[in-house]
């Protein structure tokens, strides 16, 4: 035992001592850019509806009716009827233009069939409100 050298006794102990150590990923830079997206697309994103109609309701009852009202029934069909008679929608955007030049402003009461899908009481009111009708009511049967 004696006969080892230095060197010899140095790289056996060096070898089981030293143990090589793999580097640690650091999760902070990582966390900080999530952080930083996160703020980023609260600040860009906009929660606010800008094609949203608004719409009065009337009180329940009957709906009052003068010479400015107009009644648009949507039909289950699909089709529409303004006072009694039937109508399309591009009908309806040029009457309604007609009816604002030579009138001035009309209340427009919008009376859906029961069973009418929302979305084409949406298109009705988007078609008027494209027009430049301001006075939207909904109404029920």
């Amino acid at each position: 035992m004696e006969s080892q050298t230095y060197t010899q006794i140095l790289s056996k102990t060096s070898n089981n001592s030293i143990r090589r150590r793999r580097p640690l990923i650091s999760l902070t830079p990582l966390v900080d850019v999530v952080f930083i997206l996160l703020v980023f697309f609260m600040l860009a994103s906009s929660f606010s509806d800008q094609r949203a109609v608004g719409l009065t309701t009337p009180a329940i009852g009957a709906p009052t009716t003068n010479s400015k009202t107009v009644l648009l029934r949507v039909k289950r069909n699909g089709g529409l009827d303004l006072n009694g008679e039937p109508i399309t929608v591009n009908q309806l955007q040029a009457r309604a233009a007609q009816f604002i030049q030579t009138v001035g402003e009309r209340q427009f009461l919008v009376q859906p069939d029961t069973g009418v899908a929302l979305q084409q009481v949406v298109m009705v009111l988007d078609a008027l409100y494209a027009t430049g009708v301001q006075d939207i009511s909904l109404i029920r049967k």
